[in-house]
């Protein structure tokens, strides 16, 4: 204990800041994954199941948004469902202002993430540096080349405490845009999938339409076409 205490009255007290911002980091990084990964299974769950809802079936879509009332997804469908009776361009318009409100919620946290990836090797260089400052003070005192050596030594200890920090620090922080990135383009195949299956008719639709088309007398179908 007194050589932890040592220590950080060497680097002037920002060594103690150290298991702060770490712990910081680590709370920080536990909820949004956590989070995130939650987004992401709710969204496949309510991909699979839109999916599996015919074309122009309201009431299939309103199930689905019952079964998801408390996800970013489940509000996108109640927005395409209270919008059903406008364009498709509107529609789309109604949901795009959704997903970009989404979008804070998203990125909730990750500025926290940023400023421990760019502050802690700032904060660890900075009480190396006073440490080094205080070890050369003790070798002009009392001229012991081996006390300023074992005063460097320790001083790098909070370098290399801020450097530990960032190095977590980005890793989630590239991980968490990883999935970010993926959220918002599932959140984009929701929209255009609700926007199809409220103004569209389906492939099938038009498949029924070509088959029941009168052609032309003499006009012969070959086997994939009948």
């Amino acid at each position: 204990m007194n050589e932890i205490i040592r220590l950080v009255i060497l680097t002037g007290g920002l060594l103690a800041i150290m298991p702060i911002l770490l712990i910081i980091t680590l709370a920080v990084s536990i909820e949004r994954l956590w989070f995130l990964k939650r987004i992401l299974r709710q969204g496949r769950d309510v991909h699979d199941r839109l999916r599996q809802v015919p074309y122009q079936n309201i009431n299939g879509l309103q199930h689905v948004a019952d079964q998801s009332a408390d996800t970013l997804q489940g509000h996108l469908i109640n927005t395409a469902i209270a919008s059903r009776g406008e364009s498709a361009e509107e529609m789309e318009s109604h949901l795009e202002e959704e997903v970009l409100l989404a979008m804070p919620k998203i990125n909730r946290g990750l500025w926290i993430l940023d400023t421990s990836v760019t502050i802690a090797p700032l904060l660890g260089l900075f009480g190396t540096i006073i440490g080094m400052i205080q070890a050369f003070n003790v070798l002009s005192a009392n001229g012991g080349p081996s006390k300023v050596t074992g005063g460097i030594a320790d001083a790098l200890i909070s370098t290399g405490a801020g450097l530990l920090i960032a190095i977590i620090a980005v890793y989630f922080v590239n991980y968490f845009s990883s999935l970010s990135r993926q959220i918002m383009h599932q959140l984009e195949l929701i929209k255009l999938i609700l926007i199809n299956r409220v103004h569209g008719k389906g492939l099938s639709g038009a498949g029924e339409v070509s088959r029941g088309t009168k052609l032309p007398a003499g006009t012969r179908l070959t086997a994939a076409e009948a």
